[in-house]
């Protein structure tokens, strides 16, 4: 064998294995994702789907923070969505305010107001039509 074939072989072996994991992943958060609730408050103001830029979510997805918050919505919910002290971030709530804000000006996650509370959820269905397998990729990232 050619080592040009050899390296071809070794690329579409690592393709079908990155492939499978992705599939993997989606599964994986996919199954986490939960309906809205009956008299949930509506979602704080987003970008609508057709308006989500890649280099706005990338450049949001840049600081391991708010990279941290997504993945963790995406792999470990426990319920519709989450307040930011779900987390046990131990950050200043101002600090907090900015990180969820840019994800939410990002379009990565949905936001709604709970009396005082915000409560948070990614944006799977948007997310996967825009930029199919970008949620699998920050699921399986690791720190």
């Amino acid at each position: 064998m050619s080592s040009k074939a050899g390296v071809r072989a070794e690329q579409t072996h690592a393709t079908g294995q990155a492939a499978a994991a992705g599939e993997a992943s989606r599964r994986a958060f996919a199954a986490a994702q939960r309906p809205v609730p009956d008299g949930a408050p509506e979602p704080l103001p987003e970008p609508a789907r057709a308006a989500l830029r890649l280099e706005t979510v990338m450049g949001a997805l840049s600081d391991p923070l708010r990279m941290h918050i997504v993945r963790t919505l995406l792999l470990e919910s426990e319920a519709f969505d989450h307040t930011c002290g779900w987390f046990g971030l131990d950050r200043p709530k101002s600090s907090l305010t900015h990180h969820f804000r840019a994800l939410r000006d990002a379009g990565l996650i949905r936001q709604r107001q709970y009396g005082l509370e915000r409560r948070s959820h990614v944006r799977v269905d948007d997310l996967e039509a825009r930029f199919p397998g970008l949620l699998a990729l920050v699921a399986d990232w690791r720190e």
